[in-house]
């Protein structure tokens, strides 16, 4: 009774007063339980009376009712815990401020974000400016800067990398432009390519071999290292847009394929030929199943084909690129390319698909393992050999191993060289529908599945160019 008296949290002169009815009281509960034990046989449950006792003599002293955390202690005889709810409050506070602090934090770390990339972009805007004389909007109207992630170089700085583009820099010239090498204040050296720009379309092509190159990362393909645009009122003289590419050091494919007679030592190794074919491959799969929508090359041919420090190939000049069309299979398009590597349903008709793009990968696996050119011309400029026509006559006979080359002859692999073989048939086959994806063909060169039955095909194109050549000569 005395603890429950110490336990109260309002103990007053009332409670000080009543003490002794409730001594009594106690005292009566106790007499309670022990007559109802002798009269159960000393297996009474009193003891819920007694406690019931107890509870009503809490209720009469306590003024603050059955709640109280006094009640509790002298019911149940638990000592209060005056921490208990000081730690209950650290608890919330602690949690309440761990919130706060990750939201502050949050915060923070969006508006830096937020900075960074407000900075990048006028920075990349201020480099364009200074590019060129004029903003693009002010030189083209409704034309703007396509959204890279490229470098805008100055003028000036080509200028200097490439010593006023002098011809001892000169590396070569494509159908879009000549290419100079280049060495940037950084001593990186790499390859300009100076597309000269006559009217709007030049400019659709320029901007579309920008943003499809910025997007496009690959290890087998060139990577672009930025662009500079010059207007004709910066440059009185003409109108040019200018690639700036990685520098690939061994030159392309075609200087290895077919070297000069002091140049020999160039010639390819089998080894080295094999690891071509599958970079080009790999590049193509990227390009026809690696991004959306897919993107056809249309020019694959073996000058487009770099060779970097590791005699590695990189797939280059997108300048001719297509994006493909997710709602048709097919693209009616203007005919661009090189012929001999021209699949015969785009170069006659103008259909572009991704077998277009694996016709001319099956004419350049040829040229690796033949070393003869897709094309050659006689004197008069009339074509004179295609090598698909002749790889097929070989294979036609049963004589297909006569179609390697030379250098590579003595090889041990002569199963997998014919192989190549025919995946090179097969993707050169003049129907397309006979073609396989780039993706098995890629399987068939690596082993994974067999290259099928090859579908016999039409008289061969070689054929279909005399008939007009004779026809045209005939109405002469």
């Amino acid at each position: 009774m005395i603890l429950c008296l110490h336990a109260l949290n309002h103990f007053n002169l009332l409670s000080l007063l009543t003490y002794v009815l409730v001594f009594n009281l106690n005292k009566i509960g106790l007499k309670v339980q022990e007559k109802l034990n002798q009269i159960d046989g000393n297996s009474s449950h009193s003891k819920d009376c007694f406690y019931f006792t107890i509870l009503y003599i809490a209720g009469v002293v306590n003024d603050l009712g059955p709640e109280s955390s006094g009640v509790m202690s002298c019911i149940l005889e638990i000592p209060l815990n005056s921490q208990a709810r000081s730690r209950k409050k650290s608890r919330h506070a602690l949690v309440f401020g761990l919130i706060g602090a990750a939201v502050a934090s949050m915060v923070i770390i969006f508006s830096l974000f937020g900075f960074y990339f407000w900075v990048v972009k006028r920075k990349s805007t201020e480099n364009f400016l200074d590019c060129a004389a004029f903003p693009m909007e002010q030189r083209r109207g409704q034309r703007v800067r396509p959204k890279t992630g490229s470098i805008w170089f100055k003028f000036e700085d080509l200028v200097k990398a490439t010593n006023n583009f002098s011809l001892q820099n000169f590396i070569g010239r494509g159908g879009f432009g000549i290419v100079y090498r280049g060495t940037l204040p950084d001593n990186t050296t790499v390859a300009v390519k100076s597309m000269e720009v006559t009217d709007f379309q030049g400019d659709d092509e320029f901007y579309t071999e920008v943003e499809i190159i910025s997007n496009l990362k690959h290890r087998n393909l060139v990577p672009l290292r930025g662009c500079c645009v010059v207007d004709e009122d910066h440059n009185q003289e003409q109108r040019n847009r200018y690639l700036v590419y990685d520098y690939m050091p061994n030159g392309n494919l075609e200087d290895h394929l077919f070297p000069s007679m002091e140049n020999e030592e160039k010639l390819l190794t089998w080894p080295q030929r094999k690891n071509i074919i599958f970079d080009v491959a790999n590049a193509l799969v990227y390009l026809h199943f690696g991004v959306k929508p897919a993107i056809y090359h249309r020019d694959i041919k073996a000058t487009n084909i770099l060779l970097d420090a590791d005699m590695r190939a990189r797939v280059a000049d997108f300048g001719l690129a297509k994006e493909s069309s997710e709602s048709k299979s097919q693209l009616n398009t203007r005919v661009a390319g090189t012929y001999g590597y021209l699949a015969p349903e785009y170069a006659l008709y103008g259909q572009l698909t991704e077998k277009s793009d694996v016709y001319s990968f099956g004419v350049v696996i040829l040229e690796i393992m033949c070393g003869r050119k897709a094309l050659e011309l006689s004197s008069s400029g009339t074509p004179k050999f295609l090598i698909t026509d002749w790889v097929w006559s070989l294979m036609k006979t049963g004589n297909i191993a006569e179609a390697l080359d030379v250098s590579i002859k003595s090889s041990n692999s002569r199963n997998i060289m014919e192989r190549f073989l025919l995946v090179g048939i097969l993707c050169s086959h003049v129907i397309a529908d006979s073609r396989p994806t780039i993706l098995d063909g890629l399987k068939m060169l690596e082993g994974d599945i067999e290259v099928p039955p090859i579908p016999d095909r039409p008289v061969t194109l070689e054929h279909h160019i005399n008939m007009f050549t004779n026809a045209n000569s005939a109405e002469l």
